[in-house]
């Protein structure tokens, strides 16, 4: 049986987006409450009856986004020096992809309406 498994992350973080003009609201140091879906996808396995346990996936993705995303500016963050939801995507994705196979998506919510989905490079 094949699946498509998620879990919901939360973090904090401020940013600005240096390569908008001056008087658009997101050049200036702003804070959002993030929230990132991490989708695994693959066959169930028979015996288990999972995919794969839920805290496996949280020990690979909590690590990150608590240890190197939770309340700091995510433009200091190597890789994120223009954090846009599109590039906080793909950056997720090279830190989570070796460490989850299967990993079929990553969302990253930037507020309760605005949200961005990456799966992978194409």
């Amino acid at each position: 049986m094949r699946v498509e498994l998620s879990q919901t992350f939360r973090f904090e973080a401020a940013h600005r987006l240096p390569m908008v003009p001056m008087d658009h609201k997101c050049f200036r140091l702003h804070g959002h409450s993030f929230v990132v879906d991490v989708t695994l996808a693959g066959e169930v396995d028979e015996r288990m009856g999972w995919l794969l346990d839920f805290a496996d996936i949280a020990a690979v993705v909590e690590p990150i986004l608590l240890g190197e995303l939770d309340h700091r500016t995510l433009n200091d963050v190597k890789g994120l020096e223009n954090p846009t939801s599109e590039r906080l995507c793909r950056w997720l994705w090279g830190r989570l992809a070796p460490a989850l196979p299967g990993l079929g998506a990553i969302t990253v919510h930037e507020t309760c309406a605005a949200r961005c989905t990456y799966r992978g490079a194409s």
